[in-house]
């Protein structure tokens, strides 16, 4: 009975074939369980990570390897055409290198992973990566690991990349025309991540919008503006632009101009001024250091004093700029300081007499 054959081949032969696949998956099994039980725990306690990476990384590849290794064994072993074996060949020869580009994707994509992990530890060394950055460098970097896998997979089939790009030379010349822009983008969007313009989390002031950018991709980026709507800038439009990082900014500067009446003495402009300087020490959000208070001009119907203040980093600047405002008018209210609203005298030349008539 095992004798018989079966599309070219005896039933033993088909059997053996299967018991190699079979075997192939219970040899799988054993080296997860060693994993997973020794491995693992050893390279748990290693210093630098980098052994669990490691093994985080080969064990799934390692496993789809040895499941197509057994596959390629058993399918070589059996009789057929060669039109078929050259193409099981080829297929395994493009899987292999699949498999292959599989593990650098992971080992690269857990590589960042513990790079940002570093960062968030406080370990900043030139290998630790801001966690705001890990999304796009890793659709970067995952993109490019892909490409090169599948034009390796390609070329290790016998498909000529050389004649292949030929092929495709006048629609990859209209497609390129017709792509400029996404190019563009691309390559601002790998300006902008290695520049470190800005980053996940920052607030930024572009072509008159302010707001806080929450995606960073090849394409665009997306930034919230304060009325909560979603800003979708192409790239290549941010590289251009005139980008005012707020988030970086060491300290928020605003200044006020204030309005006395005519009627102010000089020595209640000084104690206006006087007043103006001590406000830090009642309004912690505010630097105590950069004040600047100081009479500036005689207006058309006003005396003007300017103030101006720095806002410290993390604290809220509207809601900053309100207390500062509330207790200026408290401040001056209490010291009898009058402000002064937009007015005109008008003096008329001329006798009574004329003016009776």
């Amino acid at each position: 009975m095992l004798d018989k054959i079966y599309y070219g081949n005896s039933l033993e032969n088909w059997g053996i074939s299967a018991v190699i696949i079979v075997g192939a998956f219970i040899l799988t099994a054993i080296i997860k369980l060693i994993i997973n039980k020794i491995f693992k725990k050893i390279t748990a306690k290693s210093k630098t990570g980098f052994n669990h990476i490691l093994i985080e990384a080969l064990e799934k590849p390692l496993f789809m390897g040895i499941l197509l290794f057994a596959i390629w064994i058993a399918a070589m072993r059996l009789e057929m055409s060669v039109k078929l074996h050259d193409m099981i060949v080829k297929s395994y020869e493009m899987l292999d290198v699949l498999v292959i580009t599989w593990f650098f994707a992971r080992l690269f994509s857990f590589l960042l992973n513990y790079s940002a992990q570093n960062y968030d530890s406080g370990d900043k060394n030139r290998f630790s990566l801001d966690p705001k950055l890990l999304p796009v460098t890793k659709r970067s970097v995952l993109i490019i690991v892909w490409l090169l896998g599948i034009l390796t997979a390609l070329s290790n089939a016998g498909i000529e990349l050389t004649t292949l790009l030929g092929t495709l030379g006048i629609g990859g010349i209209a497609f390129a025309l017709a792509a400029q822009d996404t190019i563009k983008n691309i390559f601002g969007g790998i300006t902008i991540f290695t520049d470190r313009t800005f980053r996940i989390g920052d607030t930024i002031k572009i072509s008159g919008a302010e707001g806080t950018v929450v995606d960073i991709g090849l394409r665009s980026t997306r930034i919230q503006t304060y009325d909560r709507q979603i800003a979708t800038i192409p790239n290549y439009k941010l590289t251009d632009a005139l980008i005012i990082n707020v988030s970086t900014e060491p300290a928020r500067r605003v200044v006020t101009e204030l309005g006395l009446t005519y009627d102010t003495s000089a020595e209640k402009m000084q104690e206006a001024i006087d007043i103006l300087k001590y406000i830090p020490e009642k309004i912690s959000e505010i630097n105590g250091q950069d004040i600047t208070a100081v009479f500036t001009n005689f207006g058309d119907s006003a005396l003007t004093v300017t103030y101006i203040y720095f806002i410290n980093p993390g604290a809220g600047i509207y809601e900053t700029r309100s207390k500062v405002n509330f207790e200026i008018l408290k401040a001056f209210n209490r010291a009898g300081l009058n402000f002064a609203f937009p007015s005109r005298t008008l003096y008329i030349a001329g006798n009574r007499e004329d003016l009776g008539k």
